[in-house]
């Protein structure tokens, strides 16, 4: 047992010093910050940008004030141009205006327009430019046919409607909005983490087993003890990498939403969230870490160079990236019989279960049952991957996942003996 915790703290500790983790977290931090800080961001790119100047040719005379009183942009300044179509898309071209606006009214007085720019790319202005127009549209025909602006209020009133949910305990469209951006959220931590370090423990076996220090590392410690330090060491590693970027963010969107009203949860619509469905989030993240995790130690085990660790895992990846693509999906159909169904298939449970769980009221013991899969999956996995890891580490050749599997099944036997 004490080489067990020498091997588990050593992978810990090799991994947290390493450039690669220090450069990797210094990076995702970086990024966090960026993103939390957007709106400052641009805010600082563009306090000295001018407005976009639009030249607007109103051949009607009928158009131009209201439409320009109707424009809140602070970004957007209509210019009334009299100098003729050909000199305006001329002024387009030289960069002194973005853009053209051409109106003209039709039979009945009401407004058509023509937005002429160099490029289509940006459809922020033309949007709010078609907005304004037809705001401009309605009410002049709303004038036209003696409306009112009380009938034209009540003409576009939204219609009221209710949903009422007849099941016992179901939840409301607020409760299942606020649970939807929470498991939206979470799924993408549960996704990153089991694949991002899942994939490093097939690398860490993998680049041991490259440099012949496997055979030394086996000699000292059974492969079982050495697969579960592994497994536990970048378990560890993990959490500290997820706990620095998941506080540094918090921190960094709380200073952002201090001028608010309510904290970081409140804002964002998370502070009804059941504390089931956090634990939940967490019991799945950690049994679906050591699902990928077992599995990824073993297959590692069974190349001999790092480049073939991308093509040995391949199959894991996938399997990863369809759970997601799955309980992505089920956000907006989660009682669909698929998603059920795939819920109870072990290398799915940990996200499409969660999702489940976050959208609907279940039964205690359908994620009772979820959980039970995991751990029965986890143990067959860990007792199988330990007879092929067993074998696997001392094996060296081309990868070949059946045959290889097989060798180090006999292997194992052979050592046991």
């Amino acid at each position: 047992m004490n080489n067990f915790f020498i091997i588990l703290m050593h992978t810990y500790k090799s991994k947290v010093k390493s450039k690669q983790f220090i450069i990797s977290t210094l990076v995702t931090l970086a990024i966090m910050i960026g993103l939390t800080n957007i709106p400052n961001i641009v805010e600082f790119f563009d306090r000295d940008k001018e407005a976009d100047k639009i030249a607007v040719i109103d051949e009607a005379n009928l158009f131009f004030d209201a439409l320009e009183q109707s424009i809140v942009s602070d970004s957007i300044e209509l210019v009334n141009y009299e100098a003729g179509e050909q000199n305006a898309q001329s002024d387009v071209e030289q960069g002194i205006f973005r853009g053209l606006l051409i109106l003209t009214a039709d039979d009945n007085d009401l407004p058509l327009a023509t937005y002429k720019s160099m490029t289509m790319s940006n459809w922020t202005i033309p949007n709010e430019l078609q907005n304004s127009l037809q705001q401009i549209k309605t009410q002049l025909a709303a004038s036209q046919i003696n409306l009112t602006a009380e009938q034209l209020d009540k003409l576009y009133e939204p219609i009221q409607f209710e949903q009422v949910a007849l099941a016992e305990n179901a939840r409301t469209e607020q409760e299942l909005n606020q649970a939807r951006g929470l498991v939206y959220v979470l799924l993408f931590v549960i996704y990153f983490a089991v694949i991002m370090y899942a994939s490093m423990i097939a690398m860490e076996v993998a680049t041991e087993k490259s440099s012949r220090v496997m055979e030394i590392l086996i000699s000292s410690a059974s492969p079982t003890q050495h697969m579960f330090a592994k497994i536990l060491g970048v378990g560890m590693l993990s959490l500290t990498q997820l706990t620095l970027i998941l506080g540094v963010g918090y921190f960094s969107i709380s200073q952002n939403l201090s001028a608010l009203e309510g904290g970081f949860f409140e804002v964002f619509g998370f502070n009804n969230i059941a504390p089931m469905t956090i634990m939940y989030a967490v019991i799945f993240c950690i049994l679906g870490y050591f699902l990928y995790a077992t599995l990824a130690a073993f297959l590692g085990s069974l190349v001999s160079r790092i480049e073939d660790v991308q093509q040995m895992i391949t199959p894991m990846t996938l399997l990863i990236i369809a759970g997601f693509m799955i309980s992505m999906i089920g956000l907006s159909t989660p009682e669909a019989t698929f998603i059920t169904i795939t819920s109870y298939i072990p290398f799915f449970t940990p996200m499409i279960m969660f999702m489940r769980v976050g959208m609907l009221n279940l039964p205690v013991w359908e994620p009772m049952v979820g959980i039970g899969i995991l751990i029965g999956t986890i143990i067959i996995l860990a007792v199988f991957g330990a007879r092929v890891y067993k074998g696997g580490v001392l094996m060296y050749g081309k990868p070949s996942f059946f045959k290889n599997i097989k060798e180090a099944l006999q292997f194992s036997k052979d050592e046991t003996k």
